[in-house]
């Protein structure tokens, strides 16, 4: 199992604990945890999109040493960019 498997998993469970338990202030522990899960593994997942478009750039520019943050840079202010796009258009 990997590690997004793995969060996805501890959502779930914490998801369906809150539904289960009837201590409100434990419902709110438990749903302010799977959030902050869901949290996790959108940076998760947002940091292997990153790191794959990096790798992209760095192919592209014939895989010049000593250059790994000014493509990593410009891949995150890439995919930012194409995030608000989506936002202004109607997209997620």
């Amino acid at each position: 199992m990997d590690e997004q498997q793995k969060i996805e998993h501890q959502i779930e469970l914490a998801t369906r604990a809150a539904a289960l338990v009837k201590d409100e202030s434990t419902v709110r522990r438990f749903s302010s945890f799977a959030e902050e899960l869901k949290q996790n593994l959108l940076r998760m997942m947002r940091r292997g999109k990153v790191r794959a478009r990096a790798y992209e750039l760095w192919e592209q520019a014939g895989r010049p040493a000593n250059r790994d943050l000014e493509f990593w840079l410009e891949a995150e202010r890439q995919i930012e960019a194409e995030r608000e796009q989506r936002k202004v258009s109607g997209g997620s």
